[in-house]
């Protein structure tokens, strides 16, 4: 495995390319563009993260259009995960993300019963916290109104209204996407993720549910 130097330089234009024509001409007219210089340098720096991380896989560009309105062929970004966290690529630039980001039934469930009790939710409130102060932004799909069974005056109500709970950061196109130091950034943002993913693996884990 050739060692990660950056994503190559035609990477952002390659999507800039792909959210304007969005089609199979463009894709094959391009795909080694994607090889070379957005899929072969992922897989590097999922080599480079593997000792500390885990072994990560790419997702596919091809979109699932078999129940969406949108039938465009292809992904406009490339994301990759390893275990609870997830690094992308596209034309908005680097991104880099750790969490669940969307919980099953019985994983908000467990959410909930941890959140809601002292020790356990206010652990997760100063990880969060470290979390912000290290520059990441702490998202996840939550209920509008407060979920049934808990106090409306649950000091943690905010928390107990998600149902996803990740942190990310992104960073625009510049000169580091391309350079060494795009590791750098995906490795210090994941090991600020780590409290956070460690605290939903210890609580909530995965789903049980049958897969349908």
């Amino acid at each position: 495995m050739t060692a990660f130097t950056g994503f190559g330089d035609g990477a952002v234009e390659f999507y800039d390319g792909l959210e304007a024509d969005n089609s199979k001409a463009y894709w094959t007219d391009q795909r080694e563009v994607y090889e070379n210089e957005v899929r072969a340098p992922m897989l590097a720096l999922l080599a480079a993260l593997e000792p500390e991380f885990g072994p990560g896989k790419i997702f596919r560009p091809y979109r699932d259009v078999r129940f969406s309105h949108d039938k465009t062929p292809y992904k406009t970004h490339c994301g990759a995960i390893a275990g609870g966290f997830y690094v992308q690529i596209g034309s908005g630039g680097l991104v880099v993300a750790g969490g669940y980001y969307r919980m099953a039934s019985d994983q908000v469930t467990r959410f909930r019963t941890a959140v809601a009790e002292d020790r356990r939710g206010t652990d997760l409130q100063k990880r969060l916290a470290t979390l912000a102060a290290d520059g990441l932004t702490v998202s996840g799909e939550a209920l509008k109104t407060r979920p049934r069974g808990f106090d409306p005056d649950h000091p943690r109500m905010d928390l107990l209204r998600h149902k996803g709970l990740y942190g990310s950061r992104t960073w625009p196109p510049d000169d580091v996407l391309h350079e060494p130091g795009a590791l750098d950034r995906v490795t210090t943002a994941w090991r600020a993720l780590r409290p956070l993913i460690e605290w939903l693996d210890d609580h909530v884990g995965p789903s049980e549910q049958p897969r349908r």
